[in-house]
Formats: C-alpha cells, structure tokens, sequence
C-alpha cells in the first residue's frame, strides 16, 4: 500500500513501502527478518512484466529519482534523466528505484525497530554490504511479480550495485549501465569514509548509536558530510565557483568563522544533511561501500564476475572524477572484455568531477538514452 500521497499519474511516481517477512541472510552470516522496503515505481509494467527497469541510488539518495519528492517538495535527484520522453523513458519502462538496505527512507535500517526489543536497531543492526543491498532489492522484484530485468542503472554506489547485479543475478539482467563507479573501493576512498565515520563517533551525542531518544550528533555527522562532499567536486569546479573570494565581507576576519565563500558552502552542505540523514545510516552504508570488491567475491579475477554473462554493459565516467576516475572504469571494461561480455564506454568532459552524474550533463542523457533505445 503507497504509505505517501501519490500522483494519479503512475508514469509520474508512485510511493510504497513493503514489508517482506525474509529472512535475508546476509554476507556476515546473519540474518535479517521482516526486511521492510522503500520505493518508488514509475510509468506501468507489461503485462509479461519485461519492461521493468531498476535504477539504484547513491549513497545519500533516495528512491525519490524523478518527479516532487513527497518527503521535501523538492524534485527527484535525477528528474533530468527519468520520465516521459526522457533517456530512461517511463512511457516505455517500468522503473523502480529502492531505498537501499540500512538507509534512513523507509527501507530496513539502524533507525528500524528491532522486533527483539521493540526498540530501535541502532548498532545492534548488523554489518550489510553491497551484494545484501542488491539481494534484498531482488526480494522486492519478487514481490512484485518481475523476474527479468531490461536494465539495472546506477551511479556511483548505485554503479556499485548494477555491477553486483550482473554479478550475482546474471540471467536476471539484460542490460547495466554503471556510471562514475568501480568494482571496488580504494584505500584512498576508505580513508575518506573513515574519517566521516570517525567525526560521527566523535560526537558526545552519538552515544554508541543509541541517540534516537534524543539529538543526533547532528554536528558529527555534518562534518562527515563536509569531509565526503569534497571529494564529489573538481579542483577546476571549486575554482571557478568558489575561488578565494570572500563570505559576504570586504576583508579577512583573522578568527576562524567562514571567511570564504567555499568554507560556507561546506558548512551549509553539512548542517542541511543532518535534516534529512540519519547518522547510523551513514556508518552502515559508507562500511558497505568499502567493503565492497567484486573481484574478491569471484577468486580474485574480477573478469571471473562476468564469465558467460549475456548482459549488455554501458560504462560512462568523468574526466574530472578523482573519487572513482576513469582508469577504475577502465579495469572493469578490460575485465569485461576478458569474460567475452558485450560492453561500451565513455569518458565524458565536465568541469563537476564525480558529481557530474547528477547535474546537467547533455552527453550522459544521450549515452544512456541510445544505449537503453538499443534494447528493444
């Protein structure tokens, strides 16, 4: 049952929650039970149910992908790429997009109550990685009678789990397109995460996770949040907006407020993260995030992830991302290639590095556009 006011226009987004009585067993070994489900459906499923295509959201995101977000007024994170008549067009697919396993959305979370204590998870919620994101996503496809997909689309840690659907439910996807990603994460990119994860443990009020019955360590997390949005953003990006102009003032302050425009940008992202994230989320999901490395999961070759694959593969990244840059997806196209998989790619140019993804990028609408027209 839709759990928000939807649009009577089912092309235009409809709003759900589910609540599937599991259990999932995770990579840790444990196993989650019920698994409730947040998502997103837009424009109507075949009647043999092959037109339905899943697009998987970045770390921060929501299944709000296109059209107003019923939780903030605002619209969907990627409005530009879904809809009708848009590169991921809804008069032709059914598109889905779930909250992922241990958000703060509506899916199964630190923030859930636990059925054991009737009270929330906290850090009792166990450790998830991006395989038990993916699994839990093919439980809801399940529930809703879609055995096939016509593509899985992704960026960044969305990139993340369309690789790990091809990897693990290969003759369930026909087609992925994996943008700004990797097959696995860096000790440069895990350093970044722990430093946000550390500036969350730091802060009194996160009290070990169990803050839901007062503030959230509201300042922790915006630090985190600040840490994390320097590596979306380019040098050239920063610059040209940013410069070494001056806050609103004529000369420097010799103190420590936000003297420059770029340190008052950082401290706005932060604090407007904490209005709609919630910490321990943040924690689950960036640890997933680096424990994520597909080639692991397949005997160390990570061609060994594709072997006899049948799924058409589009892979786009930036020339200005040094969070995911292009020569991870060029590792991925190689491994690919190794496994005899079907498989494009692009550099695009754009002064935005890893966030391009999500602005206004011509070139990626058309990439992703033909490649998904292909497939008919």
């Amino acid at each position: 049952m839709p759990d928000f006011p939807a649009p009577a226009d089912p092309r235009f987004g409809l709003a759900r929650r589910v609540t599937l009585p599991g259990p999932l067993t995770l990579d840790s070994g444990a196993r989650l039970s019920p698994v409730d489900i947040a998502y997103e459906t837009y424009g109507t499923l075949a009647a043999d149910a092959g037109n339905a295509l899943l697009i998987c959201h970045a770390l921060t995101m929501d299944q709000h992908v296109a059209g107003p977000n019923p939780r903030t007024g605002k619209q969907g994170w990627w409005t530009r790429m879904v809809g009708p008549g848009r590169p991921i067009d809804t008069d032709r697919f059914f598109v889905v997009c779930a909250n992922v396993l241990g958000s703060c959305m509506g899916s199964s979370g630190p923030a859930s109550i636990d059925p054991a204590t009737g009270c929330p998870y906290g850090m009792d919620f166990p450790v998830i990685t991006i395989r038990d994101m993916v699994r839990a996503q093919a439980m809801l496809l399940d529930h809703l009678g879609i055995g096939t997909l016509a593509g899985v689309v992704g960026g960044s840690m969305g990139g993340m789990q369309a690789l790990s659907w091809a990897a693990t439910y290969p003759d369930r996807v026909r087609a992925a397109v994996v943008i700004a990603s990797t097959a696995r994460h860096t000790a440069q990119n895990i350093a970044f995460h722990e430093v946000g994860r550390q500036a969350v443990m730091a802060d009194p009020k996160w009290r070990d996770g169990a803050y839901y019955d007062g503030d959230p360590p509201a300042a922790g997390l915006a630090v985190a949040r600040m840490a994390a949005h320097i590596t979306y953003l380019s040098e050239a990006g920063l610059t040209e907006k940013f410069g070494r102009r001056l806050q609103a003032r004529e000369q420097k302050s010799f103190g420590f407020d936000a003297d420059f425009q770029i340190e008052s940008y950082l401290r706005y992202q932060g604090l407007s993260f904490t209005d709609r994230f919630d910490a321990n989320s943040y924690l689950y999901i960036t640890r997933a995030m680096d424990y994520f490395d597909l080639a692991e999961e397949h005997g160390g070759l990570l061609a060994n992830a594709f072997r006899g694959t049948a799924t058409r593969f589009c892979l786009v990244s930036f020339d200005t991302d040094w969070l995911y840059p292009t020569a991870e997806s060029r590792s991925i196209v190689q491994a690919l290639n190794a496994a005899g998989a079907r498989v494009s790619f692009v550099e695009l140019t754009s002064p935005y590095g890893h966030d391009a993804f999500l602005l206004d990028a011509p070139e990626l609408e058309r990439v992703v556009g033909g490649f998904m027209a292909a497939d008919r």
